[in-house]
């Protein structure tokens, strides 16, 4: 029988106002900041009145980018409450696809923001198979100590042993089939963010992604065994935050872009595929069609790389050996750029910047299930 599994970070998914801009610049949406506010009450009201106008072109789009997957479960990212994923499938969802993500689970992660991750499936496969939810288990409570991943790394940013691992959670979604087992681990890890002591993001906040890939194979081996795990069939699915290649962009549009793929000497991506205890699907296909996500900082800093992934058991992986994942980037912006052969037809009203469907893209694929 076929699964469709997909992951997606929705980016702010969010059904709250977030007001922080008004005194942290750094928060501030960059329309405001065009122009003159004179109150934090006049603030309030531009800005609930931006996110609206914003939110409903960026869900439609997220929305034809949820479709085109096809997939019977989905792993998200970015998702702010139950609540929030509700409104987005009965208002969004439900006009492309009608009665489709029936079960939707997630909960309170660590995230300061308030976002967390969040599975959503349907109630059979395209097939006809039942999807039988059988348990959802949080990690979030999980601390350094407790697993013995505390560091001197992790020290020398301030980081204690009491707290806790994962900066959102690794949500563990057990659900049989068409009568057979299947466990689904959704994550989201430390984004490459703060840097400090001359080390660049991702440099900086590497330890703490090292900590939480631990972390997750942990969970893994203590839920099956140490030795059974490669034996048994489960996904790991969600933004890493982390790449163990690029896709540099060099060149200008009038005279043409070059791409060159840089490999990296290290990643938290190392501690689930350098073993072999999972396998990375995506990189079945070539190296320059793997990305997705583009980042910019200007055209003196462009690149293309994975940060979303489908990590699959060995025994999975080796039944599914054909299996080549799909990657939307139909709600990709106009200002990503695309290496030859890649071009697709965005959705219609994307934007250069925004909206968009988000700034990930998703990625799915089909796996037998035995």
């Amino acid at each position: 029988m076929s699964l469709r599994l997909a992951t997606f970070n929705v980016e702010n998914l969010m059904n709250r106002f977030d007001f922080s801009g008004y005194r942290n610049q750094l928060n501030q949406d960059r329309t405001l900041s065009l122009f003159e506010i004179k109150d934090e009450a006049e603030y309030k009201l531009l800005e609930q009145a931006r996110a609206v106008a914003h939110a409903d072109d960026m869900r439609q789009l997220t929305a034809l980018a949820v479709a085109e997957m096809r997939a019977d479960i989905i792993c998200m990212q970015e998702v702010d409450n139950i609540e929030a994923l509700r409104a987005f499938e009965y208002g969004y969802l439900f006009k492309m696809v009608g009665q489709g993500y029936r079960q939707k689970y997630t909960t309170a992660g660590n995230d300061r923001r308030g976002i967390d991750v969040a599975v959503m499936m349907r109630t059979e496969t395209a097939d006809g198979e039942p999807i039988e939810f059988v348990r959802m288990t949080s990690h979030a409570h999980v601390t350094f100590e407790e697993f013995g991943l505390h560091t001197p790394a992790l020290a020398a940013l301030g980081i204690q042993p009491f707290e806790r691992i994962f900066r959102r959670d690794c949500l563990e979604i057990d659900v049989r089939i068409g009568g057979r087992p299947f466990t689904i681990y959704c994550v989201h890890f430390k984004s490459m963010t703060g840097s400090r002591n001359g080390l660049t993001g991702r440099e900086a906040s590497m330890p703490i992604r090292v900590a939480e890939a631990s972390a997750v194979r942990r969970i893994i081996e203590n839920r099956f065994g140490k030795d059974h795990a490669d034996s048994n069939r489960w996904a790991i699915c969600g933004d890493f935050n982390d790449y163990r290649q690029r896709v540099l962009i060099g060149g200008e549009a009038h005279l043409g872009y070059e791409f060159q793929v840089a490999n990296e000497v290290g990643s938290s991506l190392d501690v689930f595929l350098e073993d072999g205890f999972a396998v990375n699907v995506v990189e079945r296909r070539p190296e320059l069609d793997r990305w997705t996500l583009y980042h910019t900082r200007g055209p003196e800093e462009r690149h293309l790389c994975q940060l979303d992934y489908i990590l699959l058991s060995p025994v999975l992986a080796r039944e599914n050996e054909g299996a080549v994942p799909d990657i939307v980037r139909r709600g990709q912006p106009w200002r990503t750029i695309f290496p030859p052969g890649q071009e697709v037809e965005r959705y219609p009203r994307a934007g250069w910047d925004r909206p968009k469907a988000s700034d990930h893209c998703p990625v799915a694929v089909s796996l037998s299930i035995r």
